[in-house]
């Protein structure tokens, strides 16, 4: 994440250089846009919290922790596609699940949908990119993530 920053800062340093009031204008621009964004975020974020304290981890691992890896795959898929959860929650998170026995398949399938599947955030991104294209990236990032799933149940033995 600090590599982020810094090529970001670089970035920001190298076009103000450039042009300094194209820089300002951007900033401006950015500004705004994250400040219109706000009320949704914290929208997402108390509907996420909600959904957390009515679904403790315990629950979701008896129902991802089932023999059968095809539900648990589909379910912790659509889970983690309805979820918004940040990396730093989700990931201990699994640790916990697979503490209680969820499988390297599931969990990968809950982390990969969670990250790149967004059904809470579907108001947003079809405000800033169009109903089309936000569909588009939700069926290929969670195509992607039943593929990803697979793979790594492959790669520890639970998928043939």
């Amino acid at each position: 994440m600090t590599y982020l920053y810094a090529v970001a800062s670089v970035s920001l340093i190298i076009s103000a250089l450039k042009d300094v009031s194209k820089t300002k204008k951007a900033l401006k621009a950015a500004l705004k846009i994250f400040i219109n964004m706000l009320p949704l975020l914290w929208i997402t974020l108390a509907l996420v919290s909600i959904v957390l304290y009515f679904l403790p981890d315990y629950v979701i691992a008896e129902y991802l922790g089932t023999t059968d890896i095809f539900k648990g795959v589909t379910l912790a898929s659509l889970l983690g596609s309805i979820s918004l959860l940040p990396g730093f929650i989700s990931f201990p998170l699994c640790g916990l699940l697979l503490k209680k026995g969820v499988s390297y398949t599931v969990l990968a399938a809950f982390t990969t949908s969670l990250m790149m599947v967004g059904i809470l955030t579907y108001p947003i991104e079809k405000k800033y990119f169009g109903a089309k294209l936000t569909i588009i990236r939700n069926i290929a990032g969670f195509i992607t993530a039943i593929i990803v799933s697979l793979v790594i149940g492959m790669i520890y033995g639970e998928v043939l």
